[in-house]
């Protein structure tokens, strides 16, 4: 049962933050002209690899759920690297656990003139287990490997929102 004190301190918290100009980064304003439309005016080049393949499925569904733009207003690159640290060494000198490093840098560029309206990187570190079994050492790697590109896609896709939020949606402003 909620206390009147801790319900009246939500609403006041609230208020507290329609009153400062807060707003949810993804929402949809009533003109639709916020950050989910300037997403769907972006086409996302290909990467190269199954890792990019993947980061740029997830990019397509988090950018463009409806379809890729018929004439788009940005096309986003990405570029990745991808490495393997080892840790965890047993006695035997085996490693027993590994690190799958992902970076990715990625570049906005506006198609009416070429120029890139923002960039930045991403770097994702994931774990998994190298175990006795060939099988199962490929699988947990492949499973951080699909970890990693939706957790890389994610990051590009808040990155790229920010900069359209700052920006004021469309029509606003550029950099």
């Amino acid at each position: 049962m909620l206390c009147p004190n801790r319900i009246a301190a939500v609403v006041f918290g609230l208020a507290l933050l329609s009153g400062c100009g807060f707003r949810p980064l993804y929402s949809e304003t009533a003109t639709s002209d916020g950050v989910l439309a300037e997403f769907a005016g972006v086409e996302i080049s290909p990467i190269s690899d199954r890792l990019g393949q993947n980061v740029h499925n997830h990019l397509l569904d988090m950018l463009n759920p409806r379809g890729r733009p018929a004439r788009p207003t940005y096309r986003l690159k990405v570029e990745l690297q991808e490495s393997i640290q080892k840790l965890a060494v047993r006695r035997t000198a085996l490693a027993t656990r590994a690190n799958l490093l992902v970076g990715a840098e990625f570049w906005l560029v506006d198609t009416s003139n070429g120029k890139t309206v923002t960039s930045g990187t991403a770097d994702v570190v994931s774990s998994y287990n190298i175990l006795d079994s060939e099988f199962a050492t490929l699988s947990a790697e492949n499973n951080a490997r699909d970890r990693s590109a939706l957790l890389i896609a994610q990051d590009i896709r808040a990155r790229i929102g920010v900069y359209f939020a700052g920006r004021g949606g469309a029509g606003g402003s550029s950099q």
